[in-house]
């Protein structure tokens, strides 16, 4: 058979506080097109389907919107787990129901020893748990670390292989070897977080969760798909898509998929980047991190550069800044909503946003309430 193996959709995730459900909504179109030309027989999703465990009602509606296209219109069987940033009751909703249309959504340790079998392949569904849940589930108080319990677990799924069948594990961990991007949430376990990569080599491929880069992991048949966006700037340059295997021949086969809007890194001088010759030439409702060759002070930097770049992620000066003249001696005229605002944007080269805008609004005028009061 042949399948798709995506993950780490974190639909609701914000990038540098810009709103991703657009681009989310983008990428998911994406894969449902590619999973269709392919003629794919089911779709893996190996958790992180959600940002965070009590979602927002915009993520949820665009997850239920994406699933009813897959799997009721489109008629694709789905395979999926639940990662550590979902809720596993939250995402269990649903699911005892969900089988009849083969959408398959484990969320629980137990289901993990229920393999699905489609064609000539079982699929191992073993969702991100924590070794407290294996302890109970075996009855075993020496599983005390994310190791023990793997092992442990890893050794009852052998116990059901058919040998006629390709063996497929999906699950969403740390497995030890894998490199870490920014945006990624550690898993610390009992004070050791990885997987032994040994304890996954009699599965014929092993579809993972939870890293975001697709060379994260590259041992066997071992594959991470990484995230289909870009969540941090320290995956400027990697390659997003999605991984297709043929379980004939077990040669997993990426297909990269390009976002809505990429992340792009430019280094100019103010003056340059504020030059209609100059942004003309350059898609500006990418993302953008701004490297300023400047190191004079420039007054209202960030609200004038936001102008023609509105989503702007990071503004760094390569040559550091003028220091002759002291910051406070510079803003005398000003009151100190507007001396801490400006001083905010020139150290961190951020604006405040709205919500730290109101919080030193209020903490300013508790201050002055206080000080009257004396």
């Amino acid at each position: 058979m042949r399948f798709l193996h995506t993950a780490d959709w974190h639909i609701g995730k914000k990038l540098h506080g810009y709103d991703l459900l657009a681009d989310q909504r983008d990428s998911i179109d994406k894969i449902i097109r590619l999973a269709q030309e392919e003629a794919v027989d089911a779709i893996v999703i190996a958790g992180d389907l959600y940002d965070r465990s009590v979602p927002s009602v915009e993520a949820v509606e665009l997850l239920n919107q994406k699933l009813i296209e897959i799997n009721l219109e489109k008629k694709i069987p789905v395979l999926a787990i639940s990662g550590n940033h979902d809720s596993s009751g939250r995402l269990a909703t649903g699911s005892p129901w969900f089988k009849e249309t083969d959408f398959y959504l484990h969320t629980q340790l137990s289901e993990a020893f229920h393999p699905i079998e489609m064609a000539d392949t079982q699929f191992f569904l073993l969702p991100y748990f924590e070794p407290i849940a294996a302890r109970l589930y075996f009855d075993d108080e020496r599983l005390t670390t994310i190791q023990a319990a793997m092992k442990r677990v890893i050794t009852e799924m052998e116990t059901l292989f058919d040998t006629t069948k390709k063996q497929v594990l999906v699950t969403h961990f740390f497995i030890a070897g894998g490199l870490r991007t920014d945006s990624e949430t550690p898993i610390e376990v009992g004070g050791l977080n990885s997987v032994p990569y040994e304890l996954l080599e009699k599965f014929d491929y092993v579809a993972l969760g939870h890293l975001h880069s697709k060379n994260a992991l590259t041992k066997g048949n071992v594959r991470y798909s990484g995230s289909p966006l870009k969540f941090s700037l320290s995956e400027i340059n990697d390659e997003k898509g999605v991984w297709i295997i043929d379980t004939d021949e077990l040669i997993p086969a990426f297909h990269a998929l390009p976002p809505l809007r990429d992340i792009q890194s430019i280094e100019a001088s103010f003056d340059e980047l504020l030059q209609p010759a100059f942004y003309q030439q350059l898609n500006r409702e990418q993302f953008w991190q701004i490297s300023l060759t400047d190191r004079a002070v420039i007054p209202n930097m960030m609200n004038q550069l936001r102008e023609v770049y509105p989503y702007i992620l990071s503004v760094e000066r390569l040559n550091g800044r003028e220091t002759s003249q002291p910051f406070l001696e510079r803003q005398r005229e000003q009151n100190p909503q507007q001396v801490i605002t400006t001083f905010f944007e020139e150290i961190t080269g951020e604006t405040l946003t709205e919500k730290q805008s109101k919080w030193l609004s209020e903490g300013l005028q508790t201050a002055l309430d206080t000080e009257k009061r004396d």
